[in-house]
């Protein structure tokens, strides 16, 4: 076990994976010799040389459709967006090509490729630097939405991604590149989809998060905790699948929900997670459940009007008084 950085967990996954498997590659804007825009593959050329680790022109539809190539014909791509408000650009090859190829060739054809870079809001950088596309990429059969809150997750999901026989979108917050967090320092060390984890016990309210809003939950559950508030926060680590199951049998203990998501509330994570709580735990709910996203308008860029804008500990405990009828 080794304290890293998020970057540092994410760049051990890949470099092990490239050292396993001879196939595997990565490409992207700057990954190679300026190391990548966030250092995530830095000292990455130096090991595996340019037909590895590629720079590729500011071209995303361009090189999103040469990875998915690539894995049509048996190698195991990388592709790095500089962000993911950039794969826009590319989102053609990523949900016509990448997602459907499988099964519109009745399973001869696999695609082995992961997506990956930052997403979401990560400061002042205005209304088209600042979309969480979960909901979106997880709105689309074919394609594994993951995206880790943590270090140790970071490197254990992508592992798996990079294994995985299908297309991985795989989403990280620029915010969190510089987090810190013990990681396994196993070379084998993979962790599956669609399992959660309890990162929290609590009796009194179930908080879901992942990504950024991970950490605002926990924060606030230090301050609820302060109240007499135990909050259980559970970390779905995957978008699709979806770990349900534990997300209900924590309700059937505390019997409340908050949804914490970075994503518009419609048509958003907390929606659907909202919706298949009322229709299986029902029951168990002694509150209607209650989601904290980001409000349905673009992120702004004025700093004051940003952190209105982007949920913080006050609306998740506003959120849990309201399901405990504190409020």
């Amino acid at each position: 076990m080794a304290e890293l950085q998020f970057r540092e967990a994410l760049r051990a996954a890949m470099v092990e994976e490239m050292r396993r498997d001879e196939s595997v590659f990565i490409m992207g804007e700057e990954v190679a010799e300026y190391d990548g825009a966030y250092k995530v593959t830095q000292g990455m050329l130096e090991e595996f040389g340019f037909k590895r680790v590629i720079d590729t022109p500011i071209s995303e539809l361009g090189f999103s459709g040469i990875g998915v190539g690539a894995a049509m014909n048996g190698l195991r791509p990388i592709v790095e967006f500089m962000t993911f408000n950039f794969a826009v650009v590319g989102i053609d090859q990523i949900i016509n090509n990448a997602a459907k190829l499988r099964y519109m060739s009745g399973g001869q054809i696999k695609i082995p490729i992961v997506f990956r870079g930052p997403n979401a809001s990560a400061g002042q950088l205005g209304a088209t630097h600042s979309v969480a596309f979960e909901a979106l990429y997880g709105h689309v059969p074919g394609l594994k939405v993951v995206y880790p809150s943590e270090p140790g997750d970071a490197k254990g999901l992508l592992k798996t991604s990079i294994r995985d026989d299908n297309p991985v979108i795989f989403l990280e917050s620029e915010q969190m590149y510089g987090l810190k967090g013990d990681v396994p320092d196993d070379d084998d060390y993979t962790i599956p989809f669609g399992v959660a984890k309890i990162k929290r016990e609590g009796s009194d309210v179930t908080i879901v998060a992942h990504g950024k809003m991970y950490h605002v939950a926990q924060q606030a559950a230090k301050e609820l905790a302060k109240d007499g508030i135990e909050a259980e926060i559970i970390d779905p680590r995957t978008i699709k699948p979806f770990d349900m199951k534990t997300v209900i049998e924590s309700v059937k203990k505390t019997n409340r929900c908050v949804i914490v998501d970075e994503t518009h509330p419609f048509c958003g994570i907390a929606s659907e997670v909202g919706f298949q709580l009322q229709r299986d735990a029902f029951d168990y709910l002694d509150a209607p459940v209650q989601r904290v996203t980001v409000p349905d308008v673009p992120a702004p860029f004025a700093k004051n009007l940003f952190d209105l804008w982007l949920p913080g500990p006050k609306q998740v405990i506003e959120a849990v008084n309201a399901v405990t009828y504190r409020s």
